[in-house]
């Protein structure tokens, strides 16, 4: 029987340059949507699949993070003081249980696999999950969770997938399948990093969540620099999926990758539209703005 995905590394350390100058002070991961930082939603999302403990690996001047989701004393004690139940309730329950949190640092900017592997003594022997803040996702069931789930049936090592346009699949890592696990899970038998156009296997991209086998932290200190200049995950999993077995999951749901601006705005537009209040006043907005001609370039 596989042991269970009880814990999750939230890669925290990139500098977020395509936000400039916003994210000189702030972190992108405390960028909003609508009114929460795009951090909780990916917090929110382990919880929701279970997780008991959220390892994140983080950088200079990323202690913002670590402060969102502490006690805020004074301000707690204000909303006490004045009453404001629902704002007080609202922040407790967003805060993680004591002990549940850890926060390491990644010294040096030596790419994603290396900001893995930096959690490796918080994880131990144990299978883990990833999630890469640059990504929500909106769905009714936590991602996540659908993961766990095939992860209860299947074990061995799981990554998300969502389909994209045939000529966008250079943008992005794509999966290359085996044999049907059903209707929306597959083995994997490789994987490529932006393929040339018109030569990706499939038009299945990876989104952006993981869940591995506690053995890539042994790939992974001995992974030499790939892509980049980096240490890549990619390269190691490749390595991995030559002992163990690698599954994909086509989740329902939909992504948002709010590393990009375009990204960014669409996921805030997304989720407001989810509140009535706000599409009330949102709707009437784009409409006008649609009938407007698009900017010159």
């Amino acid at each position: 029987m596989s042991k269970p995905i009880r814990k999750a590394v939230l890669p925290v350390a990139g500098l977020g340059t395509r936000f400039l100058p916003a994210t000189k002070a702030v972190p992108k991961e405390m960028l909003t949507i609508v009114d929460r930082p795009i951090i909780q939603y990916v917090v929110d999302e382990a919880r929701a699949a279970g997780i008991e403990h959220i390892a994140f690996v983080t950088g200079r001047n990323k202690h913002v993070i670590e402060d969102h989701f502490d006690m805020a004393y004074e301000l707690e004690d204000t909303l006490k003081s004045r009453n404001k139940t629902a704002a007080l309730e609202l922040l407790e329950a967003h805060r993680p249980k004591p002990g549940s949190t850890s926060f390491t640092r990644q010294q040096a900017p030596l790419g994603l696999g290396h900001a893995i592997w930096c959690a490796r003594d918080i994880i131990g022997d144990e299978p883990f999950a990833i999630l890469l803040p640059d990504v929500i996702i909106k769905s009714q069931v936590s991602c996540l969770k659908q993961m766990v789930d095939l992860y209860d049936r299947t074990g061995g090592n799981i990554i998300a997938v969502e389909e994209v346009p045939e000529d966008q699949t250079h943008q992005y890592g794509i999966v290359e399948l085996a044999d049907t696990i059903n209707e929306s899970a597959s083995r994997i038998s490789n994987m490529v990093e932006k393929p040339a156009p018109g030569t990706a296997p499939s038009n299945l991209m990876i989104t952006g969540r993981y869940i591995l086998q506690p053995e890539i932290f042994q790939l992974l200190e001995n992974q030499g620099k790939g892509a980049g200049g980096e240490i890549q995950l990619t390269d190691s999993m490749l390595s991995l999926m030559q002992d163990q077995a690698f599954s994909s999951l086509k989740f329902e749901g939909r992504s948002y990758d709010c590393g990009s601006k375009a990204g960014f705005l669409s996921a805030n537009i997304a989720f407001g539209l989810d509140d009535p209040k706000l599409a009330s006043e949102l709707v009437p907005f784009m409409e006008e703005m649609l009938q407007q001609p698009l900017a010159a370039e």
